[in-house]
């Protein structure tokens, strides 16, 4: 194998970056919400990863193009939404809310379940998208693309326990809002 110094950028990319790009794009649709600025997203992403490949030290490829595609969102954001759609506030706020009992679900093989099912993960995915920014996306990282909570902190430059908090509280309110739709 090759050092990684001497191969060509271009190379360093599609080994370091391509592999990842489907959690990316995933990443980038959650954060904003919508399929085509998540692709524009990803893109600048893409471009900044290729402009910055020769500093990568290697190390966690995911989590390093997951960082640039989460940098890359709020600078997308600050650009493209007016300031009243970032989502500020005191997390104590949101002590008070509690996670609601579970629902059953029908006979688990037939066609109801399956409608349930898919009607469960437009809820969900629905669920997801409004949280706050700062949940959503510690969520996502963790759930969704299965990162360490040492490499979301890392990547956030937050302290342990702060991920995980956040973590908890996006798991109580995913709980509270999904019971109370039931």
């Amino acid at each position: 194998m090759a050092v990684l110094g001497s191969k060509s950028p271009s190379e360093r990319f599609g080994e370091v970056v391509l592999p990842h790009l489907a959690d990316a794009l995933a990443l980038a649709r959650w954060l904003t919400g919508n399929v085509d600025d998540a692709e524009d997203v990803v893109q600048e992403a893409c471009l900044k990863a290729f402009a910055g490949i020769e500093t990568y030290a290697g190390g966690n490829a995911r989590a390093w193009l997951l960082t640039i595609v989460r940098n890359v969102f709020y600078t997308w954001l600050a650009r493209n939404r007016p300031r009243g759609l970032v989502i500020t506030g005191d997390l104590a706020d949101l002590d008070e809310l509690s996670a609601a009992p579970e629902a059953g679900v029908a006979d688990p093989d037939g066609p109801e379940a399956e409608l349930i099912a898919k009607a469960d993960t437009a809820a969900l995915e629905a669920a997801i998208s409004r949280l706050p920014p700062p949940f959503r996306e510690v969520l996502v990282l963790r759930d969704v693309n299965g990162l360490s909570y040492r490499e979301i902190a890392a990547m956030l430059g937050l302290p342990l326990g702060t991920v995980m908090s956040r973590l908890s509280r996006a798991r109580g309110l995913l709980m509270s809002e999904l019971g109370s739709e039931r």
